[in-house]
């Protein structure tokens, strides 16, 4: 019996060669519009499926393949008495491999100032109902989306004359996922379009950047994966100049370090372990910054990741050459500057999009069970209604700390504490059950740099306590939300040292 192969694709890379393949072997090859003009041209014979159907291409090539003789050539079974006798009554001949791929719509829902119209036009109709169907009928038939799988599916025709039932299943699989996720696109582009924030379903696409060789421990196997429409500005998208491929916790505490560094204009430096701060540092150059970071927390930098918001220039390399870190992302890296840092085997340099505006609309959280939704944490200073509480206003040089504490807490896991000068951190208190012991953490850590420094709070103080504790070890300067029952025995407190405190109305936890 005379085989069929049935060819439609959008990408065509590849698809002559395949198809030059399938001549050979016997195929009679049905197409469709501008794959039947391209196949045609480059001399492969092609049956026009209007010849098929005995119907033409209608409604500017919106119905071409929808259609019994095509649809009952792919989803008949040969072993059924009935389907055969209703194909031999209608004259349907079956269909063994189905090449197609779909309208480009990720591609044009990317392009700036798309249209819904244009978007619209692209979302494909017929494409994925002959995947569908002939993925559901891959116990007989072939199905390819991919042009990456033409070489073993033509291979195993020329040494079998068919494909093997494992290949046709991995390959209907392949099928499902890849229209599961196209109208994963066409759901989130529409529901967008509609102004829906928490529709009834939400459906994510991600695509396989990288097998991790484990998670977070060696015992815990792992993978990265893109959200194809995410963030440019992602460690996803990020590109590694050198060293060891990324592990689980380095991805975890990049993503940590370059969402830290981005909240400053000025040249900043972010040392980061464990997906907290060690030590963030500001200056006029990033050499200053990078110096002011280290020498935030000298000792937990030690193996951590650095993010800078400048190029990495020699001087800063030369610097960063002497410690032990696990990764440096920047926006790029001097050629003076990659000759110091690629002498260390190991370290991986990455560099990002920073001037990259998009950012993901969502954040998601992954609980066993199900998912949490919600919009990423981008209230800044600027938006905050700050005021000055207390009876002394801050300083200038005071104000220039509390916006630094205030920038980086929020990134700081709860209950938070962060002490500060105009320049650097000088002790991170994260993660702790209650604010008096992350205050104790930083202040201790920060020691006598604590005389004149300001203090900042990711969420209110429920007593005076942390004043006390803040006002004792030097303090001078608070930053916080305000909002509690409480917040009078606070401010009377801070009116009591002498320490300016400022509220912003908004917290910042990070669980």
């Amino acid at each position: 019996m005379e085989k069929r192969a049935l060819i439609s694709v959008s990408d065509k890379s590849g698809i002559l060669e395949f198809a030059k393949q399938l001549e050979i072997l016997g195929y009679e090859i049905l197409s469709t519009g501008g794959t039947k003009a391209y196949l045609q041209e480059s001399g492969v014979a092609i049956t026009p499926v209007d010849e098929v159907t005995g119907f033409p291409e209608i409604l500017g090539g919106r119905v071409k393949t929808l259609n019994p003789m095509i649809h009952g050539g792919l989803l008949a079974k040969p072993d059924d008495e009935n389907h055969q006798a209703q194909m031999y009554e209608y004259g349907i001949k079956p269909i063994d491999v189905v090449c197609v791929n779909l309208y480009p719509f990720r591609e044009t829902i990317s392009k700036p100032n798309v249209t819904a119209e244009d978007a619209i036009e692209n979302i494909d109709i017929g494409g994925p109902a002959m995947l569908r169907a002939s993925a559901k009928n891959h116990a007989y038939v072939t199905v390819i989306t991919d042009a990456a799988d033409y070489p073993a599916v033509s291979a195993e025709l020329q040494a079998d004359g068919k494909t093997t039932m494992e290949t046709r299943r991995r390959l209907a699989a392949k099928v499902f996922r890849h229209t599961a996720s196209y109208d994963a696109y066409i759901s989130g582009y529409l529901t967008e379009l509609a102004g829906e924030e928490f529709p009834e379903q939400v459906t994510f696409t991600y695509e396989l950047k990288q097998e991790l060789r484990y998670g977070e421990n060696p015992h815990q196997k792992a993978a990265f994966y893109k959200r194809a429409l995410g963030s440019d500005f992602s460690i996803a998208s990020a590109q590694q100049l050198h060293g060891k491929e990324l592990s689980y916790n380095n991805i975890q505490d990049a993503n940590a370090a370059i969402q830290i560094v981005k909240e400053f204009e000025l040249p900043a430096a972010v040392a980061v372990k464990h997906m907290n701060p060690c030590g963030v540092g500001i200056g006029e150059t990033i050499a200053e910054a990078f110096a002011k970071a280290y020498e935030a927390d000298s000792m937990s930098i030690f193996g951590g990741i650095v993010a800078l918001n400048r190029e990495v220039d020699a001087q800063t390399a030369e610097q960063l050459s002497g410690i032990f870190l696990e990764i440096i992302l920047a926006p790029s890296f001097s050629e003076e500057a990659l000759a110091i840092l690629t002498k260390k085997k190991n370290i991986r340099l990455l560099t990002i999009p920073f001037e990259q505006s998009k950012k993901d609309k969502w954040n998601t959280v992954s609980i066993e069970g199900g998912l949490l939704l919600q919009q990423p944490d981008q209230y800044g200073f600027a938006e905050a209604d700050v005021r000055v509480v207390t009876e002394r206003q801050p300083t200038e040089e005071e104000w220039a700390a509390l916006k630094l504490g205030w920038s980086v807490v929020k990134h700081v896991k709860s209950n938070a504490i962060v002490v500060t000068d105009a320049q650097m951190t000088l002790g991170v208190g994260a993660g702790q059950m209650n604010r008096v012991g992350a205050a104790k953490i930083a202040l201790e850590q920060a020691a006598e740099k604590a005389q004149g420094a300001s203090l900042a709070s990711d969420a209110f103080f429920p007593m005076n306590d942390t004043v006390e504790t803040a006002a004792k070890a030097g303090i001078t300067a608070i930053i916080q939300p305000g909002g509690s029952v409480k917040d009078e025995d606070s401010i009377q407190k801070a009116n009591e040292y002498g320490i300016a405190m400022v509220f912003t109305g908004v917290r910042h936890f990070k669980h």
